[in-house]
């Protein structure tokens, strides 16, 4: 008998195309989906939204939710994927499936998002660490292209720079958006040229943080630092 491991809600599901499977790290990789014509509607999401996966494993069946790293307007579905255990749900579906090969994807879903304000000036703050870099990855995307006036900061806590997924797509966004966006990298288990960027993103690290980075000029005499950032995303 088939058996099925799975915590949370389910939508629909479809069958789409693998179109991409891509290793980021050791750990980590890439997974594209393609999107037939008269699914499009189906599938349209807002950044920081999710799917599932039915991740078939001789005869268990595992359901579980991945993350979206795409933007919107970036017209695909993309995901960022950790494997955990060596027999978990991620590693059957690294192992098992290949490009080419079909999975069944619930359409998206998920209430980590944000409402969009273009002709507004706003600061927004992201702290993630690891594989939890994904939707606000998809979040600082969508903000760039549709927030001309908002300015971004990111946090981005890993263990060493060889754990650290998604570089070189972030460098590219700070380098495309040098006057609004602004990224730093930190790391546990690696020494760093400057120590203030070694260490856990703790509620220590956060106090030097707001003290020595965000120096936002927006703030009023006798304001808190928060009192300039509209959002934080963590």
């Amino acid at each position: 008998m088939e058996q099925q491991i799975y915590k949370g809600k389910l939508t629909a599901f479809h069958w789409l195309k693998i179109t991409k499977k891509e290793e980021l790290t050791k750990n980590t990789f890439v997974l594209e989906l393609g999107i037939p014509e008269d699914c499009r509607g189906n599938f349209r999401f807002e950044a920081g939204q999710f799917v599932s996966l039915k991740i078939q494993s001789g005869d268990m069946q595992f359901i579980q939710d991945y993350s979206i790293t795409a933007a919107p307007y970036e017209n695909k579905l993309s995901l960022g994927i950790k494997m955990n255990t060596a027999e978990g749900a991620a590693s059957q579906l690294y192992r098992n499936y290949a490009v080419g090969d079909k999975i069944e994807v619930s359409e998206p879903a998920g209430r980590f998002t944000l409402v969009s304000k273009p002709s507004e000036f706003r600061t927004i703050v992201g702290f993630a660490s690891g594989i939890g870099i994904t939707p606000i990855l998809s979040h600082f995307k969508n903000i760039l292209h549709t927030e001309p006036r908002t300015r971004l900061f990111l946090f981005f806590g890993n263990k060493t720079s060889d754990d650290l997924i998604y570089r070189d797509e972030l460098d590219r966004l700070a380098k495309g958006h040098h006057n609004r966006l602004q990224i730093f990298y930190f790391f546990s288990r690696e020494k760093t040229p400057n120590s203030f960027f070694q260490g856990r993103l703790d509620e220590r690290k956060l106090s030097l943080i707001i003290n020595q980075i965000l120096h936002l000029d927006d703030t009023d005499e006798g304001s808190t630092i928060w009192d300039a950032v509209d959002e934080v995303l963590i």
